[in-house]
């Protein structure tokens, strides 16, 4: 028999079997209770697990719960940058998440080393990197951003401030446009958003004449010049609840469907169609899915797989990252 440490181990996560007859979201309320324990979820979880988290939001919400929690345990049902994230905020509380091989293809796209490397390559440059990266990346940064407050953090600085933006490109072109500033961009993406079809999405526009586009600042150039609202995943979802329309195409991971729907059950919304031919025609972080009801109540109950970040590391992200939480007050 395998202990639960050499299960996380092998597997990335506790493989315990969890009986049939277990109310897995009672468990998982009590267990949070008993261990006074506080569930984070990020909007591309599924939705049942949205449904008991004490908080859903998007990476820059996430970050503010992570750090103003009284909370002893933090459950963070995201990927594993997430997870990184409130450790550096919180360090000393035990942060949890469901499966250690929930990681991020954007943050996979900027190794420690060759970001080190081509940093060095402009000394006069300050770096801004968005939150989607290790925390590795995030002691290399000056100011970490998100897709809520890209351009404020951008535009916070003097014209003259040379900046390398790393490590999604397209959000950089995105800000680049938006501030007028040149950046120098890391040439990373996220495989959900540019991965969204340009062919089917034409298809479905055609299909749908009286739907509003809108999308993710991840997504490609030629996706965003066409929408007719970018923003972050908060963004998009107040879009949706403030605007008149009736109908909209979605253009980010579909799982802030969800959350959509229940914010506006009598409007249409339509997934935007990624290039694989997938159950839900739809665009699907593999990462996000790998959160489960099973893993999150053994998480909790065995209180692994932990989240454990070197000290000199996170102290260098903390200050990245507080610089991030100070300019974005208000947001």
């Amino acid at each position: 028999m395998t202990t639960i440490e050499e299960q996380v181990n092998r597997y990335g996560y506790v493989t315990e079997a969890v009986a049939d007859d277990i109310d897995l979201i009672a468990e998982i309320n009590r267990l949070k209770k008993e261990k006074n324990a506080v569930i984070l979820a990020h909007y591309y979880v599924d939705a049942e697990i949205q449904d008991l988290a004490d908080y859903i939001g998007d990476s820059l919400g996430l970050s503010q719960q992570a750090a103003a929690t009284e909370a002893d345990m933090i459950v963070f049902c995201g990927v594993h940058f997430m997870g990184e994230t409130a450790k550096v905020l919180s360090p000393n509380k035990k942060v949890i998440i469901p499966d250690l091989n929930a990681g991020c293809s954007l943050a996979d796209s900027a190794p420690a080393d060759k970001f080190a490397a081509f940093k060095a390559q402009y000394p006069d440059h300050i770096v801004i990197s968005y939150i989607n990266c290790s925390a590795e990346i995030k002691a290399l940064t000056d100011i970490v951003c998100t897709s809520s407050n890209a351009l404020q953090i951008v535009n916070s600085l003097p014209l003259d401030q040379k900046i390398i933006f790393a490590p999604d490109a397209n959000l950089g072109r995105y800000v680049a446009h938006k501030t007028g500033r040149e950046m120098v961009l890391w040439d990373g993406a996220c495989i959900v958003h540019i991965d969204i079809s340009r062919e089917k999405l034409k298809q479905l526009r055609e299909e749908n004449p009286d739907a509003l586009l809108i999308a993710h600042p991840e997504c490609k150039e030629d996706i965003l010049m066409q929408s007719d609202y970018v923003s972050s995943t908060t963004g998009l979802l107040k879009f949706v609840k403030e605007s008149p329309h009736q109908k909209f195409i979605v253009a980010t991971e579909a799982g802030i469907l969800h959350k959509m729907k229940q914010s506006v059950p009598d409007k249409k919304l339509i997934p935007a169609p990624g290039s694989d031919n997938n159950t839900c025609a739809c665009s699907e972080c593999p990462y996000m899915k790998m959160n489960t009801l099973e893993k999150v109540y053994n998480a909790l109950l065995y209180e692994q797989p932990e989240i454990i970040v070197p000290e000199d590391i996170r102290l260098k992200a903390y200050k990245s990252v507080a610089r991030m939480l100070e300019l974005s007050k208000g947001i």
